[in-house]
């Protein structure tokens, strides 16, 4: 029965299956590799977001994936990338990184799953560490082929008198036409809380592209796409505050962050500019996250549309906050660290962490 199903009905069913699931599948026989081949944009659809571990040093150029469904971990290979990469933002399907053996940025796209890279055309004006940003103007369902635009802001740059300056200048790349444009000028306060003191990792919601500075406390800068107006939010507890991250959930602009010797929150920008407590994570799971210790200080934090997930070291657990039965409420898990893989012992590497819609689609974005 399975040799005569039409092509189309074949790929309907793919489509219900996860990325691993679906790469098995591909290799039963060559009727289903072809289908697969023939139908790329209808699969995988209806999954979670998987979280994608990239170690900071990059030892053995590979990284980790963890499928949430059957709680499993995955080690996909790197050996295809030309240089060392830091992930920026997940887009979808794809990942925003930059590479490690350079200062000066130059942003790339990169599917792990299909082995597919490619450069960004390198900004109008030369910098070093800026704030990144990026907006997906449709945002959805994830494809391989998703519109979006990256905004870098501030950095530094050389002087035209010799040395380096803040650059106070915002640019934006716009997949649509594949090239940089500067948007224009922003406050020289701005540039350099933005070059100091900013991880890189931007939340857009409402119209506003926001980022999380630690200058002595954190804060939030928000740039207003629309009038291309610059702002910024106060942060409940900036002072006290071990560990803070931005994320986007509901909607909403999503504040996580935590102190020492109490619970770590999670708080909703509301009107007026103000914060609501909405969550705290469990006593038990903090207990056992921090592994008896009072400090949040070395946590990570990273979010999708329906989950949230704060780590620290590969082999350590981590603490998810999931949607789950279909957008009805959320629940905490817990999710074990990776020793082994395939009965291979894995070292207990530090990492930077992204939540990535695994597709096996071959993207046009990354076509050279």
């Amino acid at each position: 029965m399975w040799s005569t199903l039409p092509f189309d009905v074949l790929a309907k069913i793919f489509s219900f299956l996860s990325p691993d699931s679906l790469a098995c599948a591909r290799s039963a026989c060559r009727q289903w590799h072809t289908c697969a081949r023939t139908y790329p944009s209808t699969l995988p659809q209806h999954h979670q977001a998987w979280f994608l571990a990239l170690p900071t040093r990059n030892r053995g150029q590979c990284c980790y994936v963890h499928n949430p469904v059957v709680d499993k971990w995955h080690m996909l290979s790197l050996g295809f990338l030309p240089d060392p990469i830091r992930p920026v933002a997940s887009i979808g399907t794809l990942i925003l990184v930059r590479p490690t053996n350079c200062t000066i940025l130059q942003l790339a796209l990169c599917n792990p799953f299909t082995r597919q890279f490619k450069y960004l055309p390198m900004l109008n004006i030369t910098r070093t560490n800026p704030a990144v940003g990026v907006v997906i103007l449709e945002p959805g369902q994830p494809g391989p082929n998703p519109d979006f635009r990256v905004y870098v802001a501030g950095g530094m740059s050389e002087a035209p008198r010799g040395g380096a300056t803040y650059e106070a200048t915002l640019e934006m790349y716009d997949s649509v036409d594949d090239a940089w444009h500067i948007m224009g000028f922003m406050p020289v306060e701005f540039a350099v809380r933005l070059t100091v003191w900013t991880p890189n990792e931007s939340v857009y919601s409402d119209g506003v592209l926001y980022w999380m500075t630690s200058a002595r406390a954190y804060s939030v800068m928000g740039f207003h796409l629309g009038s291309h107006t610059w702002r910024e939010l106060s942060v409940p507890m900036a002072d006290r505050l071990e560990f803070a991250a931005l994320l986007w959930r509901n909607g909403r602009l999503t504040l996580v962050g935590g102190t020492c010797g109490e619970d770590a929150c999670i708080w909703e920008l509301t009107e007026g500019d103000g914060w609501g407590l909405i969550e705290k994570v469990p006593i038990e799971l903090g207990v056992k996250f921090l592994g008896g210790k009072r400090s949040w200080g070395s946590t990570k934090c990273v979010g999708s549309e329906g989950a949230i997930c704060l780590y620290r070291e590969f082999g350590s657990g981590m603490v998810v906050w999931r949607e789950i039965e279909e957008k009805v409420r959320w629940e905490w898990f817990w999710v074990e660290g990776c020793h082994f893989i395939r009965d291979k012992q894995v070292q207990n590497l530090q990492i930077k962490g992204v939540f990535l819609y695994p597709n096996l689609a071959p993207s046009c974005l990354l076509s050279i």
